[in-house]
């Protein structure tokens, strides 16, 4: 209004009914806001998973009296809000149940055991093992594997053993992905998922990882990746060669396996989960 006209201030707030003590005033509230804003974004930047709930409980430790309506507000402006992760669906797949194969090389089992070495950082290994034979095929370790790293494995297993008639597996994202797919479709094999969150209904691999973890992880202490493949082969190598196996009569699984393979009777099998 001044300053499109000639009137004086005094006169511009009676018009507008205001007093000139109102139009003068600036509130500090702006600026409190902003400081206190900039230190919920610090709190919620250094603790991502924090929502606003706990930033005011940070934020009275440090002995700032606000209230968390006052708090939500800010935090929500700032679009600090923490995104909920996505649950992974699993596949929605019949169940199967679990048989017994009739000899060696018709179904492989596979999983992951995790484990970690002295420094802290992981350990992951991939088991395989023959249904039938309960041979241990294979333990890879690594700090990491990938689904195109389980399928080089497994060519590698092939290379000297054949490829199994299907393989079994859990609905983790390295066997569900496109590499594993795509290898089983080239190689004419079955992929056998089970339900997911049923370990039991691939209790031929679980019942070897326990084993492997009581009697291998548990026992050992690995200085490195290097110091833990050494001990991990050494005792598939006992597991394959010495150790009896209740469920195949107390033979090892290179006993039962020549057995079948020279060609002699038949071996009998007892509890195919021990």
């Amino acid at each position: 209004m001044q300053c499109e006209t000639s009137i004086s201030q005094r006169r511009a707030c009676s018009l507008v009914g205001i007093s000139r003590a109102a139009f003068h005033y600036q509130s500090s509230r702006q600026s409190v806001d902003a400081g206190l804003s900039e230190r919920i974004q610090t709190l919620a930047n250094e603790r991502r998973r924090f929502g606003y709930r706990r930033v005011h409980q940070l934020l009275r430790r440090e002995g700032v009296t606000v209230n968390h309506k006052k708090v939500y507000r800010l935090y929500r402006e700032a679009n600090l809000a923490v995104p909920k992760r996505k649950r992974r669906k699993g596949i929605a797949i019949e169940r199967q149940p679990l048989v017994q194969p009739e000899g060696p090389n018709r179904t492989w089992s596979m999983d992951f055991v995790m484990d970690a070495m002295a420094c802290g950082r992981r350990l992951k290994c991939l088991t395989v093992v023959d249904d039938y034979t309960k041979e241990c095929l294979d333990i890879a370790v690594a700090r990491g594997i990938s689904g195109d790293e389980v399928t080089r494995i497994l060519d590698a297993v092939a290379a000297f053993r054949g490829y199994p008639e299907a393989v079994r597996t859990d609905q983790g994202p390295e066997f569900t992905g496109k590499a594993l797919d795509q290898w089983a479709s080239d190689n004419r094999i079955e992929l056998k998922l089970i339900q997911a969150g049923k370990p039991t209904q691939n209790g031929f691999i679980e019942s070897f990882n326990g084993r492997f973890r009581d009697e291998c992880l548990n026992e050992h202490w690995f200085r490195n990746l290097s110091h833990a493949r050494d001990i991990i082969s050494d005792w598939r190598r006992d597991y394959n060669e010495q150790r009896p196996h209740s469920s195949l009569g107390y033979q090892t699984p290179l006993e039962f396996a020549t057995q079948y393979r020279t060609g002699q009777s038949r071996p009998k099998t007892w509890d195919i989960t021990k």
